[in-house]
């Protein structure tokens, strides 16, 4: 299986980035192939509500970043979001890239398994966040393979020391 995992944090090497490549590391272990895409630094803008792409076979009008980020979930079978909570919601660098995969509401999806992998400073802040990926699995008929929460990260590098490094291990390496 090809994984794709999507890293909304803006902080390199912090602990989304640190639960996302333990995540791999099961995953490869597992016999999988996988892609880390770290959303910061790319140049992605909102999406237009244009709808170009219904009328270009997925294609998307705007000429940024995004389209890197498309191909290699054309290619996937399993896409994993990780993002850390900003204000009881994902980035809004991973919020751009999930609201561009519009483009491909015309034409579908490749991969059809997703997980999420989210990180916080406070605990009871992951409801938005895990409602709104829920919701979009029973729209687009997504599978659902897991979700790590990780509380508790209140400075960088907290997450070696967080059980949720473990668990996003042990996901990764449960895959099929």
């Amino acid at each position: 299986m090809r994984i794709v995992v999507l890293n909304g944090s803006p902080r390199p090497n912090g602990n989304t980035e640190m639960m996302a490549k333990e995540f791999i590391r099961g995953a490869e272990e597992a016999g999988h192939e996988t892609e880390l895409i770290n959303l910061r630094g790319k140049r992605i803008t909102g999406c237009l509500g244009c709808q170009y792409c219904f009328s270009h076979d997925g294609v998307c009008v705007q000429k940024d970043d995004m389209k890197e980020i498309l191909a290699s979930l054309d290619q996937a079978d399993m896409m994993v979001i990780a993002s850390p909570i900003y204000w009881f919601d994902i980035t809004a660098q991973m919020k751009t890239v999930i609201d561009r995969l519009y483009a491909r509401a015309s034409v579908g999806f490749h991969f059809h398994k997703v997980a999420l992998l989210l990180d916080s400073g406070s605990p009871n802040v992951y409801d938005a966040a895990i409602s709104q990926y829920k919701m979009t699995n029973a729209f687009v008929h997504w599978e659902d393979m897991g979700i790590v929460t990780a509380p508790g990260m209140t400075e960088k590098g907290s997450m070696k020391d967080s059980p949720a490094l473990k668990e996003a291990y042990k996901l990764g390496r449960s895959l099929q």
